[in-house]
């Protein structure tokens, strides 16, 4: 028999050296997650992701018990690190903040293809691009 699901909801951490201190603690306080045990086992999920920002889809059960679902960080913060900027552009549109190639913005799409709306890697790689611009960053190359 399968456990009765409650509440399933996502957050956004730092992998690997995520704390219980807010936002995460409290967030995870409210849907009735112990935020100790959930921080050990996410730690030790994103070791290798340390200091990205890392999505996670966590699901709660009636006995209090939870699973979580490791995804892809932010495309923003992914276009962000590949242009090695701090921020986007507050201007979008009149003033650039830096550039990516549509190389980079096809890389990006390959870690992030489950996780979007794309039929194709080429959909995935317009989908960034378009990201991207929006956040006041050029996009060079075809």
């Amino acid at each position: 028999m399968a456990k009765e699901v409650i509440n399933q909801f996502k957050l956004i951490a730092p992998g690997g050296t995520a704390t219980p201190a807010p936002p995460i603690g409290p967030a995870l306080g409210q849907y009735g997650v112990n935020p100790g045990q959930f921080i050990t086992q996410f730690n030790a999920a994103t070791q290798d992701k340390k200091g990205e920002q890392v999505a996670v889809l966590i699901t709660t059960y009636k006995d209090r018990s939870f699973t979580f679902e490791i995804k892809s960080g932010p495309a923003s913060g992914l276009i962000m690190k590949a242009a090695k900027i701090k921020a986007g552009s507050g201007t979008a549109g009149k003033s650039t903040a830096g550039s990516v190639t549509m190389d980079q913005c096809r890389e990006i799409a390959k870690e992030k293809l489950e996780d979007l709306n794309a039929f194709d890697l080429d959909a995935a790689a317009r989908q960034i691009a378009g990201t991207a611009r929006s956040m006041g960053v050029e996009v060079t190359g075809d």
